[in-house]
């Protein structure tokens, strides 16, 4: 059984099913109550800040792997509460790598960030060996490298398989709440109620070129069960992406060939970059490729929402 942290949320939930799909059978450890996707998989409710409850999950299910998701509260740790934030959110780091020690399980995935790469020029592709600055622009990064170097450390030390997986902009059924780093989201859900963006939420403005590597959900979790199951990595840290940019206005062109009226057009300007994360290693080692395209993943989404969900 794989145990999934934040299995019941947004990328957990695809993440649990593809690996459904490819076999397996999940625990997913949430803080709140939630259902299970399906009878394989089993839901036990933890905060895994918690050591004793967490370790305790071992005594009801034969765990195989791990796939770390889940973030502490308050998330991001350190804004309101400093001290007690950022100890609750390395200690829940501590306690998976010790349940992982504990039950002495294959593979442990626990999942970065695209942030990490800020700072360093994109324009070429981020790959996964590219030095990263200390320093970081936003709180969530910077948790990140340092989980990062925390896990290549237990790695070493614990002797365990331990994987950074390095996420991309992910967007798709599921997502909750506005995004501030890309507009995909809002464009989409105001499309489909025929109103205009709402992007207050945004951290800075958004722009028609303004690009990013965007990767739907469905693929992001197949790509992330992909490296859990996989025979053999020859990496600790692995890119999950498309592989390519896409801009606001790539997007807005792909929603009006669903929606023709959908108004989602935004103000020229922004840095015209095209950062991009550089997908090889990923592709190298699992064979992974990505199924949905622009257009197919606006389509998907939109007939997700025009089904009632996420209103």
């Amino acid at each position: 059984m794989i145990l999934v942290t934040g299995g019941a949320g947004f990328i957990g939930s695809a993440t649990v099913q593809a690996l459904t799909d490819l076999g397996e059978t999940c625990v997913l450890a949430q803080r709140r109550d939630a259902s299970p996707q399906d009878d394989r998989n089993v839901v036990e409710r933890v905060d895994i800040a918690d050591r004793d409850a967490l370790l305790d999950i071992g005594n009801r299910h034969k765990i195989t792997g791990i796939v770390h998701l889940a973030f502490s509260m308050p998330w991001p740790p350190g804004v309101d509460e400093p001290v007690a934030g950022t100890r609750k959110a390395l200690h829940s780091l501590v306690n998976i790598v010790e349940a992982a020690q504990e039950w002495d399980v294959t593979r442990l995935s626990v999942a970065s960030t695209i942030g990490v790469y800020m700072g360093t020029s994109g324009v070429d592709g981020w790959r996964e060996d590219a030095p990263l600055p200390l320093t970081s622009g936003h709180v969530i990064p910077t948790f990140k490298k340092v989980g990062e170097i925390l896990a290549d450390h237990f790695a070493d030390t614990a002797g365990l398989d331990i994987v950074n997986l390095r996420i991309g902009g992910i967007w798709g059924p599921g997502k909750r709440g506005a995004d501030p780093f890309f507009p995909i989201r809002q464009m989409i859900l105001a499309a489909v109620r025929g109103t205009t963006p709402d992007l207050s939420a945004q951290l800075s403005p958004a722009y028609a070129e303004d690009a990013l590597d965007i990767c739907y959900v469905r693929d992001c979790g197949r790509a992330i069960a992909q490296l859990q199951l996989a025979e053999k990595l020859n990496h600790r840290t692995y890119n999950i992406a498309s592989g390519h940019a896409t801009s606001n206005a790539e997007v807005a062109a792909a929603i009006r060939k669903v929606i023709p009226d959908a108004q989602v057009d935004l103000p020229t300007g922004g840095t015209g970059e095209r950062p991009y994360l550089d997908i090889t290693r990923l592709r190298e080692d699992t064979g992974y490729s990505p199924e949905y395209d622009l257009d197919r993943a606006v389509a998907d989404y939109i007939t997700w929402l025009r089904a009632g969900n996420d209103r």
